[in-house]
């Protein structure tokens, strides 16, 4: 919803790739609203776990 009002909106992805790749439904921000796109280095995957305390 922030880059409906923003007037540049600077996007930063894990991997480029071609148009058709990936599933639109996938996509969080729609293209018409990037203005600016990079590709950042040495991402860290985190795996979340779900941690519950013992009774």
């Amino acid at each position: 919803m922030m880059a409906t009002a923003a007037k540049v909106t600077i996007v930063e992805v894990e991997e480029l790739v071609e148009v058709g790749e990936i599933d639109p439904e996938q996509v969080m921000t729609p293209s018409i609203y990037v203005k600016r796109i990079f590709q950042g280095k040495d991402y860290e995957k985190r795996i979340e776990r779900r941690t519950v305390r013992k009774r």
